[in-house]
């Protein structure tokens, strides 16, 4: 188990979002981009996506989790946290590693967005067929 000062850091990434995570023994607290869960991800879903991987190993209210997030929209940004927040527990504990990896927490997610082809108007629309 960690020590009663020890900061743990680690970073996830998802889509184009980067997030750099410190955990550190608190009470529960968030901070993102110094604003509070609530403030900077407004649907609960993202907020839940954050909090899972502590809730999984009931340590909710052993760490205060500190973060610096940029890249992507909201929905990266909170998956990148979660992996984020995943690799930072296995530093506090290794023991987490099956429990997070049973829940998928560890993988990255490498899915990117497809890239716009010339003669089309997105990556997989076309523009409509004419005979004449």
């Amino acid at each position: 188990m960690a020590g009663a000062d020890e900061v743990f850091y680690a970073t996830g990434k998802r889509k184009e979002s980067i997030a750099k995570v410190w955990l550190v023994p608190g009470e529960g607290n968030f901070s993102i981009n110094d604003r509070d869960l609530k403030d900077y991800f407004r649907r609960d879903s993202l907020e839940t996506n954050v909090r899972r991987p502590l809730e999984l190993t009931d340590t909710l209210k052993t760490y205060d989790v500190r973060a610096s997030v940029n890249g992507g929209g909201l929905s990266g940004q909170s998956g990148a946290l979660r992996l984020g927040i995943a690799r930072a527990l296995l530093g506090t504990d290794p023991n987490l590693r099956k429990t997070l990896k049973k829940a998928g927490f560890l993988t990255r997610d490498s899915r990117m967005v497809e890239r716009k082809k010339y003669g089309q108007p997105g990556a997989r629309k076309k523009f409509q067929f004419s005979k004449r």
